[in-house]
């Protein structure tokens, strides 16, 4: 399916540091919780599975591409703001999309 250029001009890809990574134990799938600073677009909370690849102190300080558009989306306890974006590896487990220097917070991909 293909969409047009209008469509994808209203994904809202930010750029965001992760600035806190909590325990998920009511998660259905093992995951995160992560603050992440995204400069003028604020800080949002998300949920990530990505347990198996990232341990909570080496996500602090991570540059991550996240969309900041989507509604709130409930997640057992939890309120996921934004989507962290990877790519699915052939075990099903997420590597993130990071930049590979690093931008300022909230910067935007287009």
């Amino acid at each position: 399916m293909h969409i047009t250029w209008d469509d994808f001009a209203k994904i809202d890809i930010r750029v965001g540091t992760i600035r806190e990574v909590n325990d998920f134990p009511k998660a259905k799938n093992p995951a995160w919780q992560i603050t992440i600073d995204f400069g003028e677009a604020g800080t949002k909370r998300s949920s990530a599975q990505i347990t198996h690849l990232y341990n909570k102190e080496a996500l602090v300080g991570k540059q991550v591409v996240a969309i900041v558009n989507f509604p709130p989306k409930q997640i057992a306890n939890f309120f996921s703001e934004c989507l962290v974006l990877g790519v699915y590896t052939d075990k099903k487990e997420v590597v993130l999309l990071t930049p590979d220097q690093p931008v300022q917070n909230g910067w935007k991909i287009g």
